[in-house]
């Protein structure tokens, strides 16, 4: 296991084993959004910030990772669907973990919507990976939504804690899912999960209710955060990704970082 955690290491904090991870696939779901025009610079400015990570397609690696500025970890993700395809909560594999290493990766991730009706394939791509990245030392970030039919409230806790316990039962390194919404059932959802969780940024919002909702979810035992949109689409991403990190790192509260932003 030394490579993967030579790895991890590459993606998280050596001192604080927390992690600031910027996802950019949003191309292949999206297309070109504000923000990710220019995947090099978007890289280089949250690298400024002191991410610790970004997260992306193939395009990630050949146009945008790794081509001036402060070097960042790069986490290849293996998944994908469009927003318009017939079911975008169906993914499907479009890359591997041997191409993804081939290509400098540090770690690669794969998305699984639990509770979609194609449900039961992505369980099988996500075990059939997980044994790949076992035997290949490769650490894995599983995306695990609860979102599907059933679901009418993908932040309830009960979805929240089965999704994030199937991503570390079926071999995740580290574990990315929605926040519940307060630091007390959401430390249910950690405590549930034996691999590290890292919280969804979710949607564009405003700075105030990004930064609490990152407070709450480290003051609830994540392990850090996974924001895009609301880093990467930033008037400042820099300075954004810095004062996140104070609250992820260093243990401040949103009502200091949000100073630092502002000052």
């Amino acid at each position: 296991m030394r490579g993967k955690e030579i790895r991890l290491e590459r993606i998280m904090d050596r001192n604080t084993r927390k992690t600031i991870i910027v996802p950019m696939d949003h191309g292949v779901s999206s297309g070109p959004i504000e923000g990710l025009i220019d995947m090099g610079r978007a890289v280089d400015q949250v690298a400024e910030g002191g991410a610790n990570a970004v997260l992306g397609h193939v395009g990630l690696a050949l146009h945008g990772h790794r081509m001036s500025g402060r070097d960042i970890g790069l986490i290849l993700h293996v998944s994908a669907s469009t927003s318009i395809g017939p079911d975008p909560n169906e993914k499907v594999l479009v890359n591997t973990v041997t191409n993804a290493m081939k290509m400098g990766a540090d770690a690669v991730s794969i998305h699984v919507n639990i509770g979609a009706d194609s449900e039961a394939r992505m369980l099988s791509d996500l075990g059939k990976v997980a044994i790949e990245c076992m035997e290949w030392g490769m650490p894995l970030l599983a995306m695990m939504y609860p979102r599907g039919r059933k679901i009418k409230n993908e932040h309830q806790l009960e979805h929240v804690s089965l999704a994030a316990r199937v991503g570390a039962e079926l071999g995740a390194d580290i574990v990315k899912t929605v926040y519940t919404g307060d630091p007390d059932t959401f430390r249910e959802v950690t405590r549930g999960c034996p691999v590290p969780v890292v919280v969804a940024g979710g949607s564009l919002t405003t700075d105030r209710a990004t930064l609490e909702l990152v407070e709450g979810a480290m003051q609830g035992g994540a392990a850090g955060i996974s924001i895009g949109r609301n880093a990467f689409q930033h008037p400042t991403p820099d300075r954004f990704i810095k004062a996140a990190a104070e609250i992820v790192h260093h243990g401040w509260n949103a009502e200091e970082a949000l100073e630092l932003l502002k000052g």
